[in-house]
């Protein structure tokens, strides 16, 4: 038995860290949205006692017990009790890794929905959700895909409406950047000044894409501070961004367009330093 399937990117519109909990997670207030950014996966389960096989186009990606999508076919196969064994996942990977784009968490997310498809669907996606947040705080959303709030450790989340009618370029440029460095610095720098996301939730629900854009913020931006961020928003809206962020942790930043020839003119341009440059559209949850 076999599935194909696409993984999709998620980008972040709004993202802030409001505290730490004693048990060392961060609290966060996010607006998360999907986009067709997608890794694509070949699932398959077969009559035998070998263990569980991961197989990636990335040679970077680790293809043992560390991957996501092997603890996905894991918890899923015992949460209807059968051995974690006979399963096969091959990831062509497209989603840039280390960008904070979600790569990992949405094939983990492919892989519960495809071993659920696959056995007769035993579980609601609320219950893969909540397999889901055994792996990591952004699968359940990748589970759910849309636009969603996430509050507590980014789980707890608050389906929105559609976003309006974009295009969305992404570019990963080549400095990465560590998510527990970028926890760190964001702890040393506080939490008395909180933003909040009612602009960018106010501009999807009325669909005001100009409302959206001056709601952008993303804290990891703010205390990274990493030059070549700024200078890749620069140049999205010099050709037409109505706002550029980046997304996660880092280090892929997007602008939204309306334009779509202005989204290929930029991408073309950003393209001759950052190969991993993408022009993408929504995906409705």
């Amino acid at each position: 038995m076999k599935m194909t399937l696409s993984a999709p990117a998620k980008i972040n519109l709004f993202l802030d860290i409001t505290g730490r909990r004693s048990d060392g997670y961060h609290l966060v207030s996010m607006v998360m949205h999907t986009v067709d950014l997608c890794d694509e996966l070949i699932v398959s389960i077969e009559d035998s006692d070998e263990p569980i096989c991961i197989e990636c186009t990335d040679k970077r990606i680790p293809t043992d017990e560390s991957n996501t999508a092997y603890k996905a076919a894991r918890l899923f196969m015992e949460s209807i009790g059968r051995e974690p064994v006979g399963v096969t996942i091959r990831i062509k990977k497209r989603i840039p890794s280390q960008a904070g784009l979600a790569g990992g968490s949405a094939d983990a997310a492919a892989v519960l929905k495809a071993l659920n498809s696959m056995t007769g669907e035993p579980h609601t996606e609320k219950e893969l959700a909540d397999i889901a947040e055994q792996i990591g705080a952004d699968v359940p959303f990748c589970v759910y895909g849309g636009t969603m709030t996430a509050e507590g450790i980014g789980t707890i989340l608050t389906p929105l409406p559609e976003m309006p009618e974009c295009i969305f370029l992404i570019v990963k440029p080549e400095v990465n950047v560590s998510t527990a460095e970028a926890y760190k610095r964001s702890d040393a720098k506080g939490y008395d000044s909180l933003r909040s996301p009612e602009r960018v939730i106010g501009g999807i629900c009325i669909g005001d894409l100009d409302e959206i854009a001056k709601g952008l913020y993303n804290k990891f931006e703010e205390v990274l501070e990493l030059p070549e961020i700024e200078e890749i928003k620069r140049t999205m809206k010099a050709y037409g961004a109505r706002g550029a962020l980046m997304t996660g942790s880092g280090s892929a930043v997007f602008g939204i367009f309306t334009d779509r020839s202005s989204a290929e003119e930029c991408a073309n341009l950003l393209e001759e330093k950052y190969p991993e440059t993408f022009v993408v559209n929504s995906i409705p949850g």
